[in-house]
């Protein structure tokens, strides 16, 4: 009976097995309390009425034409009087450059350059952003998407409002739009559980990663570390590859407030979201040791908390301290979920987060395999 609650013999291999499932526990357990739980308790820099800062808007576009349309002027008619947006027609073949000159009539803070193809020398979206780079008038820079558009028209006020003289980096979130279906919930968690991991270790003073979608930093930081030199030849890591390498404890912020998201659509199709996971994984390998560590650890420890779990509720072992185990990390889990879906205005995702928690890290191992066994993607984006 006692062998049904606890382990008594420490020799016996079903002890090391619940020993190594306690180790999971509290792994999972620390990564709640003290990486997720931070990103809601995160203070929020407040707007003050300082001058406002010149600024510079930066989208690199390829065959965009369509969002450039819908979403360019949600940007345009931002509420801050001292910006411009550049914008980067990269090789488009469709009638991005027509929506710009209709759009630059309309819009004199509008500004845009382009790319030509040439067969001889193939490139990437980080070239359409140094150009665009280069040509901002304004030190302070926001990047975003073609296929994004603003929650709200303080979006750029607010994001720009974190810059000080000490803070060049601010991390922004970037958000999908909810639609019905499976597929938009599991990207739409997978975009917020993502996030609480490069918040989180943001507010810990290990920044490692932001999104394009949304992100801001100063030009002059971008020359200093030679823009995107060290991985230009990659196809990712304009975003998390260059924030991994001039972000510091002391120079960059996290904006969380629900009008500083930055909103686009999320893939329609399995296949579309795998190969944009699949580019994704490709800087992984990139990163510093000690993220590639945590980073790992988790979902490890996840897979080894689920496969012990069921272990010993299959052999009737440990029933009392096994499922004492697995309600309290999911009471935890829920809860810390809970707080930040309402904190970053994510609807509907409470349940589906309990399908992720199980068959992501399956998914991710299978993409990290396919990108070392596979073919490389180098798409645009």
């Amino acid at each position: 009976m006692m062998e049904y609650i606890f382990p008594l013999d420490f020799w016996s291999y079903n002890t090391y097995i619940f020993y190594g499932l306690l180790l999971a526990a509290l792994i999972q357990i620390s990564f709640y309390l003290f990486v997720y739980l931070r990103v809601y308790r995160k203070a929020q820099t407040k707007i003050t009425l300082r001058e406002k800062i010149p600024v510079s808007v930066i989208i690199a576009a390829r065959d965009e034409a369509r969002n450039l349309e819908k979403n360019l002027p949600l940007i345009l008619e931002q509420e801050y009087k001292n910006f411009e947006v550049v914008v980067v027609d990269d090789c488009s073949a469709d009638d991005t450059e027509e929506v710009l000159i209709r759009m630059r009539n309309k819009y004199p803070h509008l500004r845009s350059t382009f790319i030509r193809e040439d067969n001889k020398f193939k490139h990437g979206k980080k070239l359409a952003l140094t150009i665009g780079i280069k040509a901002a008038k304004n030190d302070h820079l926001l990047l975003t998407d073609a296929d994004c558009y603003p929650a709200g028209k303080n979006w750029l006020e607010i994001m720009t409002s974190n810059f000080s003289d000490t803070r060049k980096v601010v991390l922004g979130y970037g958000r999908y739009a909810q639609k019905p279906g499976f597929l938009n919930k599991l990207i739409r968690f997978d975009t917020f559980f993502i996030a609480l991991h490069y918040f989180g270790f943001a507010s810990l003073g290990r920044p490692y990663m932001g999104v394009g979608r949304n992100l801001c930093y100063t030009r002059k930081l971008f020359f200093q570390n030679k823009g995107f030199a060290s991985h230009h030849a990659l196809a990712s890591g304009d975003d998390d590859l260059f924030i991994k390498e001039v972000a510091t404890k002391k120079n960059t912020v996290i904006e969380l407030r629900p009008e500083a998201h930055t909103i686009s659509q999320a893939k329609q199709s399995f296949r579309n979201w795998f190969i944009q996971k699949r580019r994704h994984y490709t800087t992984a390998k990139y990163y510093k040791g000690f993220h590639k560590f945590f980073l790992a650890l988790e979902p490890f420890s996840r897979m080894l908390f689920y496969t012990g779990i069921i272990y010993f509720l299959f052999k009737n072992l440990y029933v009392l301290p096994v499922l004492s185990l697995f309600f309290i990390r999911l009471t935890l889990q829920l809860f810390t979920h809970y707080l930040n879906l309402k904190r970053l205005n994510e609807k509907n995702l409470l349940l589906i987060s309990l399908v992720y928690d199980i068959f992501y890290p399956l998914i991710g191992l299978f993409l990290m395999v396919l990108n070392i066994t596979g073919r490389k993607n180098n798409t645009w984006r």
